[in-house]
């Protein structure tokens, strides 16, 4: 079966450095990665280097259901990109690019098949732009 992509992307108010910096920083990432507001991220472990690992565990606020989301580094170029593959294969391509002061982050990722294209990218799009608030609202 030949893997479908999803493609997302955001423009944040925000110079390359900072949101680079936001977007790895276990700190900064329980504070921004989740879809909605009954969700959180509770723990977040980065080793940001071709072949280091992430986790981050998303949980519903009210305890009924967490998961790890966590996979392997293909490919980091700091202040760039980054590329890293899930558990079950899927792959991820993130872009950094300074516009003018501002920074374009985009995502292309592998979909799923368990669940709808569309609410795979409502979700992962909602996780961008809860990270865009959280970088903007941060200085």
């Amino acid at each position: 079966m030949e893997k479908k992509r999803i493609h997302i992307e955001t423009l944040i108010n925000a110079p390359l450095k900072t949101v680079w910096e936001a977007y790895n920083n276990p700190d900064d990432i329980v504070k921004w990665n989740h879809a909605s507001d009954d969700w959180h991220c509770p723990s977040s472990e980065n080793d940001l280097k071709v072949g280091g690992k992430f986790k981050n565990k998303m949980a519903a606020k009210d305890g009924s259901f967490e998961f790890d989301f966590e996979g392997t580094y293909t490919e980091v170029t700091p202040m760039n990109s980054i590329s890293y593959v899930l558990g079950d294969n899927r792959e991820t391509d993130i872009k950094f690019k300074d516009d003018n002061g501002k920074t374009q982050v985009i995502i292309d990722f592998d979909m799923e098949g368990s669940n709808p294209e569309d609410m795979q990218r409502d979700g992962w799009q909602a996780i961008l732009d809860n990270f865009k608030k959280h970088v903007e609202t941060k200085n």
